[in-house]
């Protein structure tokens, strides 16, 4: 086997990819990259045997944090890809049970963040799988025979990844939860934002119904704030809260003729598209942004018939937020993407969008976010001719439904504790992009184990009080 070894010659051995890495929480030992990036430079032929090599999520976070910038995941992906071509898929079945036994909606999770079939596996026989495996393990959970925990109840406010995996926790550890959704379907940003093709709606509906046999109740069209209050809640015998609202507020940009015929915002495209209703999509779109969201508007724009698809980012391919691996599938596909590029004016004809008018940029020092400033070249203004613009600039949570006593950070996000998800208000918790912003799904679903954990501890001293 020929490994790539300049990938692996410069790693520090700092444990950095480790320390970042979400299924690695979940895990614990079992799962280090910094020890299997050894082992695949000490002894290849071992690696390509471990299950370790099918739990990396693809989310990145390693390569962005690591000093050397190695991607561990296309790493990875070369040794899984060595396995099938041998034969050898044992190590992935070791790697399912594993994963059904820690990490909350296996099924979402291998969809959205294992990707099997990258590595030339089934998808429908993954699928099989798992569902094995959970009747197998969930008929091993011990349920206490005397019932709930004490009589108090966690409620779960908004259904999407961390939502549904605190419920999922909880439930296994037989405490009464109720998962309240204000919209008309559960499943949060996993089916309003993800595409079909990433995710499948049916997987999702897999994982509610699974939350419904460990006894989670799911209240949907129930907006907290408005339809009910927390202090309704604590009426109705719920001691602790776990925030997992999402970010689903799309920012303005502040540009002119973006109240123009044609302008969408990317979250509300994807909406559209997964609920399969018509949206009117021109011969070219042009997505503005550089994240999850833009990669995924782009590529539903085309699956919905644009010829021309164009991205445009203000910052170089270097600090881009998005998926690298979503992004070159992106390319792939024949998504166009613009770097150091900003738009200045959204042109029309008659109310509707016709071109828009950009600027090329430079990188300066680095701004609050640590990125490099993107600057403004005088001078350098030119014209794109396009029939949609699609805004995918970043999303925000609304927390607007909290009691005053919880803080938020400068950016309006949630602010928890980092170890025990709890905000600044006893008894109530937080995860997902709700308190991180817009992050990967495996982030939010171990956001909520997390905070499933330390809900118990916190019933269980209610309890004992």
């Amino acid at each position: 086997m020929i490994l790539e070894t300049e990938k692996l010659k410069n790693c520090f051995e700092c444990g950095i990819c480790t320390a970042s890495c979400s299924v690695a929480e979940m895990l614990g030992s079992e799962f280090s990259p910094r020890k299997l990036l050894e082992d695949v430079y000490s002894n290849p032929e071992d690696a390509v045997n471990s299950e370790a090599i099918w739990v990396c999520a693809w989310c990145y976070r390693c390569y962005n944090r690591c000093p050397q910038g190695l991607k561990v995941p296309e790493i990875l992906l070369s040794l899984r890809k060595k396995a099938v071509e041998r034969g050898r898929t044992e190590s992935f079945d070791k790697a399912l049970q594993k994963i059904v036994k820690n990490i909350p909606l296996p099924l979402v999770a291998t969809f959205v963040c294992y990707h099997p079939e990258r590595a030339g596996l089934k998808n429908d026989e993954v699928i099989k799988r798992i569902e094995q495996l959970r009747q197998e393990h969930t008929s091993t959970v011990k349920r206490e025979k005397t019932g709930k925990i004490a009589k108090f109840k966690a409620a779960v406010i908004g259904s999407g990844p961390a939502g549904l995996s605190a419920a999922y926790e909880l439930g296994r550890r037989n405490i009464g939860v109720t998962i309240f959704e204000s919209m008309p379907d559960a499943g949060g940003m996993l089916k309003k934002a993800i595409p079909q093709y990433r995710l499948p709606r049916k997987i999702v509906s897999k994982e509610i119904e699974f939350l419904e046999t460990l006894g989670v109740e799911i209240k949907t069209e129930a907006e907290i704030g408005k339809d009910l209050t927390f202090e309704d809640l604590k009426k109705k015998g719920y001691k602790a809260f776990f925030i997992s609202t999402g970010a689903h507020k799309s920012q303005k940009l502040k540009i002119q003729g973006t109240d123009q015929k044609g302008v969408i915002n990317a979250l509300d495209l994807l909406w559209e598209a997964n609920l399969e209703k018509k949206t009117e999509i021109g011969n070219k779109a042009i997505v503005i942004g550089g994240g999850n969201v833009a990669i995924d508007a782009a590529r539903t724009a085309h699956c919905l018939g644009a010829k021309e698809v164009t991205i445009l980012y203000r910052r170089s391919k270097d600090e881009m937020p998005a998926n690298l691996r979503e992004v070159a599938e992106a390319e792939n596909e024949g998504v166009k993407i613009e770097y150091l590029v900003s738009p200045k004016k959204i042109l029309g004809e008659n109310g509707k969008v016709s071109a828009i008018e950009c600027i090329r940029m430079r990188l300066d020092e680095p701004d609050e976010s640590g990125r490099r400033k993107a600057v403004p070249i005088d001078g350098s203004e030119f014209t794109l001719e396009t029939d949609n613009v699609i805004l995918a600039i970043g999303e925000t949570p609304d927390l607007s439904f909290l009691p005053e006593d919880v803080d938020l950070n400068e950016d309006g996000t949630l602010w928890v504790n980092a170890i025990t998800m709890e905000t600044s208000l006893p008894g109530f918790f937080g995860g997902g992009d709700a308190a991180r912003g817009p992050a990967s799904v495996i982030e939010a679903i171990r956001d909520g184990k997390y905070a499933a954990e330390s809900i118990e501890t916190y019933l269980k001293s209610l309890r004992e009080d």
